[in-house]
């Protein structure tokens, strides 16, 4: 499985609906506490891809304003 922002969103809409769906609290609640879960480890890496990709871009700015490598 990939580690996407997309799967851990998927899975904190499943928890979501299995929260909704339960009669029993204890299952509503370890589902919310599940939902949340996904969905920090979603932001996380969200978070992650934008700074990596500010990073890399930052580089290659870098790189250009140096000029070519002879």
């Amino acid at each position: 499985m990939s580690n996407t922002s997309d799967f851990y969103l998927i899975q904190a809409d499943k928890c979501a609906v299995d929260a909704a769906e339960s009669t029993l609290s204890q299952v509503r609640d370890r589902n919310l506490r599940a939902e949340q879960a996904w969905r920090t480890m979603a932001e996380r890496l969200i978070q992650t891809e934008a700074t990596r990709a500010r990073q890399v871009a930052a580089a290659a700015a870098r790189a250009e304003a140096n000029g070519p490598a002879d």
